[in-house]
């Protein structure tokens, strides 16, 4: 599985309604200053969330997207399954069964994949983004940035890089 920037870009944007969800409407503009993300981009994010109904859009003076549901009702994995498909690292769960039946030689391989697949679907499937948000300390903001530093040319985004990769373990 992997997540990409776009949907770590939808999960921060999420993050930000599931936090002021009790505030009604907020401007994409005002989501995109608080992660610190592409204006242009996060309105793609969001449509595309709105067409799948996570959020929904309202028009005027107090206008803007907010969620659709209660953030307990929204699971990470509705999210990342949306913006980067299958959870599973070829294709979805039905596939690799079919790769276990029919490629009998590395059958082992698939079924590990499938195992990994489906822990990852697990915590994905029960964490909402009220757990998320639940975690958070009191006050502070993960993902709060510097807003002095944040919009320098050629700096690094505020996005921690993802690997499954066990560097420094033996």
């Amino acid at each position: 599985m992997k997540v990409s920037q776009k949907g770590l870009y939808a999960l921060q944007a999420m993050m930000v309604l599931t936090r002021r969800y009790t505030q009604g409407a907020i401007r994409i503009r005002d989501i995109a200053y608080e992660e610190n993300l592409p204006e242009k981009f996060l309105e793609l994010i969001l449509l595309e969330l709105k067409n799948a109904r996570i959020v929904e859009s309202a028009r005027g003076a107090k206008g803007g997207y907010r969620l659709r549901r209660a953030p307990s009702e929204i699971h990470l994995s509705e999210i990342i399954r949306l913006i980067d498909g299958p959870l599973a690292p070829f294709g979805d769960a039905d596939q690799l069964r079919v790769l276990i039946d029919r490629d009998v030689d590395h059958s082992a391989l698939y079924k590990v994949f499938l195992e990994v697949r489906d822990a990852a679907a697990r915590i994905l499937e029960n964490t909402t983004l009220a757990d998320l948000v639940s975690h958070e300390p009191a006050g502070s903001r993960p993902g709060a940035i510097n807003r002095k530093t944040s919009r320098k040319k050629n700096s690094e985004p505020n996005v921690l890089p993802m690997s499954a990769g066990a560097a420094g373990h033996d």
